[in-house]
């Protein structure tokens, strides 16, 4: 007996979105994707919910780590009441990219964004879906946010089982600053800068 497929129906809103062609300026919205970083989530998750218009991307390891948060695929479903989608990463090529060649979206957020993902990003390494997401945004001349993590000395974080102080590496720390420096990129290293690059109070 064949098992059903839980990412099937997924994939089919994904295949209708990318044949449904090119999207109206006035229809654009965030593409928030989410890591594997837990670091200031559930305040990247509120401002996320408080866009008028928003598609979660997740990748495997924020699936992952999600639940550790208290948050499921279903709740964000449920908290975005038809105002976005969640778009998850179900495909070796990354596929959903495809939706930013289309103009689904005038501005793509990565946050939280680990080290890893930033370290790639910095190289032009696109093989995950957030890393892949921020380089077609850029070839797109498309805006990104990127929250990255690792940006001081001293990080102290919110882990699931509580307070956690972490000390990047200089690498970590360059990465982050170089980051910077690049075309169509925004980095925020706090809640309140990124409120303030999505234009909240």
């Amino acid at each position: 007996m064949t098992k059903p497929d839980p990412g099937a129906a997924d994939r089919h809103e994904l295949e209708q979105l990318l044949a449904a062609g090119f999207v109206p300026a006035e229809k654009r919205r965030y593409a928030w994707l989410l890591t594997g970083s837990g670091h200031y989530l559930p305040e990247c998750i509120a401002a996320a919910l408080a866009l008028p218009a928003v598609d979660f991307f997740l990748t495997r390891a924020a699936e992952e780590i999600l639940p550790m948060y208290d948050w499921s695929v279903a709740r964000l479903k449920e908290h975005l009441a038809g105002r976005g989608r969640v778009i998850r990463d179900s495909s070796h090529s990354a596929a959903p990219v495809g939706l930013l060649y289309r103009n689904h979206y005038h501005t793509v957020v990565v946050a939280p964004a680990t080290s890893n993902t930033v370290a790639k990003c910095v190289a032009g390494i696109s093989d995950t879906l957030a890393t892949n997401m921020y380089a077609q945004a850029g070839k797109c001349r498309i805006a990104s946010i990127v929250f990255a993590c690792d940006t001081e000395p001293v990080v102290v974080t919110e882990a699931p089982g509580g307070q956690v102080i972490l000390y990047p590496r200089a690498i970590d720390l360059a990465n982050s600053d170089l980051l910077k420096s690049f075309e169509f990129t925004t980095v925020v290293t706090s809640p309140a800068e990124l409120a303030s690059a999505l234009g909240q109070p």
